[in-house]
């Protein structure tokens, strides 16, 4: 192993009412069909061979050093904000843990690797399907600056798998994610309703020391780390509002104490701007519907609190909780303005924000594709040539385009605006539901990946001009 591979075994220190060991399925085949290479780099394992990889991400051979045997993730949470006691890793298990390059404890966990304690009636697999969707997913987020979990591996692995909501036998797969920790608001949930105090604050400590050591500093770290647990889930939902992304299962047990976006099932991204967009089919209120995300991981964090008050003083946390509203327009603000590539010179509220977000509301303009033409100053040439141009016409849009042209750009807009690939006529890179489709059923009709790989090459390019924006 390269010397930059550095295991650790770290939850298993946490003791074994936190975690139930399991061995992963035996699977009839095991086919490479994506490798993380940049990921891989960043914890030591690019070296693997494609042997290898399959050895410990599609049998699940155990890493040097790491972990002897899967672990199934204990915890409980709120589904649709109802209270569920018999959640745990149904479907998947804690694999390994390691340091990345930034000396970042991060866990590579499981999605479709067999049945374990808590699959109740599942049979623990993932579609394939499922598991290009996600690689599909966090490849656009990252490009987008959202803090997500990365897609580290997917293995076609052979069998054929029956669901409701696909055309079935459906081919499956094991995905295998990397993640700055699995522990979730579920995870503390679960301690809550067993009136576990004690292991709440084992919980709270083991946290603050491998993902938030600066709560050590405070007089208070409890408190501290619900602060900073607070913020991080906040700038998490700003993030996908700018990258107008809906999650589609905003349930306690998928939000990690880390603030790191995971757990892909219904996803969609925005074709334009409507608060009422919902990614599942069966979100039949529209709980977690676009516009609704902010207030739905407040609710979340909210549970958190709760779990915390055992061990820390209830008008603290509330104190805590209530700060949640500023830091994510503040963080709104930034990653808007940077995504347009203009200066922020002010924490003060900058009047383009409100007046961005309503225009591209009242407008049916594509908002990747706005975002891509107004970036730079709009710049009337390329206004004309967009696919967005017709909306660019109207009274409400001369409005927010005079506003943009008056504000300074980054230095990097230049360089933005000089890109081959952002010349008039250029068109964003998106991914709405319609192009995922199209890109399995290649898949799936001819086993083409080709036109999968190619739109990996597409957003990883449209990230590099992105990242142009905020220089």
């Amino acid at each position: 192993m390269p010397h930059s591979y550095r295991p650790s075994q770290l939850h298993l220190t946490l003791g074994d009412a936190f975690f139930d060991p399991v061995e992963a399925a035996d699977f009839p085949k095991t086919i490479l069909r994506y490798r993380n290479q940049t990921a891989a780099e960043t914890v030591g394992l690019d070296q693997l061979s494609d042997e290898e990889w399959l050895a410990h991400f599609g049998r699940f051979k155990p890493l040097p050093d790491n972990m002897p045997q899967p672990l199934a993730l204990r915890y409980h949470g709120h589904q649709f904000r109802s209270y569920n006691p018999d959640l745990g890793d149904g479907r998947g298990f804690l694999f390994a843990q390691m340091y990345d390059d930034k000396n970042r404890l991060l866990d590579l966990g499981t999605k479709g690797s067999g049945q374990t304690p808590w699959s109740r009636a599942g049979d623990g697999r993932l579609t394939l399907k499922g598991g290009v969707r996600e690689v599909l997913a966090t490849e656009l987020l990252a490009t987008l600056g959202v803090n997500t979990s990365k897609s580290f591996s997917l293995i076609e692995t052979g069998e054929r798998l029956y669901r409701n909501d696909e055309p079935s036998p459906a081919r499956s797969s094991v995905l295998v994610r990397l993640n700055h920790s699995h522990i979730r608001i579920g995870t503390f949930q679960r301690l809550l309703y067993l009136e576990d105090h004690q292991s709440i604050e084992k919980l709270v400590n083991y946290a603050i020391e491998h993902y938030w050591p600066d709560a050590k500093k405070s007089d208070d770290p409890t408190l501290a780390f619900f602060k900073l647990v607070v913020k991080a889930v906040a700038k998490m939902g700003a993030q996908w509002f700018v990258a107008g992304f809906v999650h589609g299962v905003l349930n306690t047990d998928n939000i990690t104490i880390t603030g790191e976006s995971f757990d892909y099932g219904p996803w969609r991204f925005l074709p334009n701007l409507d608060p009422d967009f919902t990614a599942a089919y069966f979100d039949h209120t529209g709980l977690y519907a676009f516009g609704r995300q902010p207030d739905a991981l407040q609710w979340n964090l909210a549970r958190l609190a709760e779990c915390l008050i055992p061990i820390c003083d209830i008008d603290d946390l509330k104190s805590a909780l209530e700060g949640y509203s500023a830091i994510f327009e503040a963080e709104l603000q930034t990653l808007t303005l940077k995504r347009l590539g203009l200066a922020n010179h002010s924490d003060e509220p900058h009047p383009l924000i409100p007046l961005f977000y309503q225009t591209l509301r009242d407008s049916e303009a594509s908002f990747e594709q706005a975002f891509f033409d107004l970036a730079g100053g709009a710049i009337e040439e390329r206004l004309r040539a967009s696919p967005n141009a017709e909306y660019y016409k109207t009274s409400e849009m001369a409005v927010l385009i005079t506003h943009i042209r008056k504000c300074e750009t980054t230095a990097g807009s230049k360089e933005f605006l000089g890109n081959e690939k952002t010349k008039p006529g250029a068109v964003a890179t998106t991914l709405l539901i319609d192009e995922v489709e199209e890109i399995w059923s290649k898949i799936a009709d001819a086993d083409d990946w080709s036109v999968l790989n190619a739109k990996l090459d597409q957003i990883r390019d449209y990230g590099e001009l992105n990242k142009l924006l905020a220089n």
